[in-house]
């Protein structure tokens, strides 16, 4: 799928002069028809796990303009996930976890027994083949690693989209780290296991993913391995405070 200027802008949470500034400087990869610039959505996937994204913009003055979203998580319906008036895509990864899960202390001592055994669970929450979804996620992960640096993946399917007009997104913490073809070299104890309904928003949510935990708060919060619960509240503060 090509993306234009503006689609890119959006997705990545930084203004069109941002992307711009980086084509002019040969940051982020592109390419001409007609003079415009077109973007493969395959090369900015790729760009986006290969590079530390700018954080995103926080707001100025807080305003409570969305949906309560501290009502309490055990009442919510699965069906019925929240929802949020600041913008389709503010609350996106608050929604898409909401819609996924966490699972702790998943067994494997491989990047594809962990991805084999995480998937079991997963597959059957979203009534899937969980054969399946192995092979098309180390598909993904034969043509790049999708591991991020400081100990984070987000292994995801390349041309697999959900049936759903949810995307899922599903923490797994590994039992112990494991080696993940990081560029760090460091080994991954961190996976966001991301299932998109649509191919934009499967972009924005790999880019918000990568600003999430670009920092250091984060990561150490990340570290405590929280509840699905725990996890959500933080996530819905982070958000809450990006434009």
């Amino acid at each position: 799928m090509d993306l234009k200027l503006k689609d890119v802008a959006d997705l990545l949470n930084v203004s069109e002069m941002t992307i711009q500034d980086w084509l002019s400087e040969g940051k982020i990869p592109a390419y001409r028809i007609n003079n415009q610039y077109r973007f493969s959505r395959v090369e900015i996937e790729n760009w986006v796990l290969n590079n530390k994204l700018p954080k995103p913009a926080c707001k100025k003055n807080l305003r409570d303009t969305h949906t309560d979203l501290d009502s309490s998580l055990e009442n919510q319906q699965e069906d019925n996930p929240p929802i949020v008036k600041g913008g389709v895509k503010q609350f996106s990864l608050f929604r898409a976890i909401h819609k996924g899960g966490v699972i702790n202390k998943a067994q494997g001592n491989s990047k594809e027994e962990i991805i084999r055994s995480a998937t079991k669970i997963i597959a059957s929450e979203l009534k899937l083949d969980a054969e399946v979804l192995s092979e098309l996620l180390l598909d993904r992960e034969n043509l790049q690693p999708t591991a991020l640096n400081n100990g984070i993946g987000i292994p995801h399917p390349r041309d697999f989209l959900l049936n759903s007009p949810h995307d899922v997104v599903t923490i797994v913490f590994p039992e112990s780290p494991v080696e993940y073809g990081a560029l760090d070299g460091k080994p991954v104890s961190i996976l966001f296991f991301l299932f998109a309904c649509k191919d934009k928003s499967h972009l924005h949510l790999l880019a918000k993913i990568a600003h999430f935990c670009s920092n250091k708060k984060t990561l150490e919060f990340l570290n405590t391995h929280p509840s699905k619960k725990e996890l959500l509240d933080y996530v819905k503060d982070w958000e809450s405070k990006i434009v």
